[in-house]
């Protein structure tokens, strides 16, 4: 797949868009395990795919906050630990 640009991310609807994040995923899930093995044959791929990625959930971000959803994206959750010294008694 091609690098994807933020002009060209405008003009997609949210089925490709959803569509396109599957795909980069599941290419950077089978380079992430060729790199495991040193067999990558193209190691710059990876980061481009990465920037991709962060590319359609940035317009992803855009449409929410204008009010164009995109369904069936979600982005992983955040785990925020608490520490150790958080005392609420206080």
């Amino acid at each position: 797949m091609a690098i994807l640009k933020s002009k060209n991310l405008k003009e997609i609807d949210a089925e490709e868009l959803k569509s396109k994040l599957k795909e980069l995923r599941l290419e950077l899930i089978k380079l992430s395990s060729q790199k495991a093995s040193k067999s990558v044959s193209n190691p710059g791929r990876i980061r481009e795919i990465k920037r991709s990625v962060a590319r359609i959930l940035t317009e992803e971000n855009i449409r929410k906050k204008q009010g164009k959803k995109i369904p069936g994206i979600k982005k992983p959750r955040k785990i925020i630990k608490k520490s150790m010294f958080h005392n609420k008694n206080k």
